[in-house]
């Protein structure tokens, strides 16, 4: 059976379209680092563990950890 990338439609590795995969590696790494500059990761707070905000969270996360302002 052969396989085509869902994006440029080059043909995909059988093993590749077995794991799940519907893209070629260039169009998969093109995908995910477009999605990877959509994170952000804030410290709770001074001396807390990083926190990652999405940007349904990110107004309130974000004035969370002002440590100038009272909460």
């Amino acid at each position: 059976m052969e396989t085509h990338c869902n994006y440029c439609g080059t043909s995909i590795d059988p093993a590749r379209f077995a794991l799940g995969y519907n893209t070629c590696l260039q169009c998969g790494e093109a995908a995910a680092k477009q999605q990877r500059d959509r994170w952000c990761i804030v410290q709770e707070y001074g001396k807390g563990g990083y926190q990652f905000v999405t940007t349904d969270s990110a107004r309130t996360t974000l004035r969370q950890t002002n440590q100038k302002n009272p909460r």
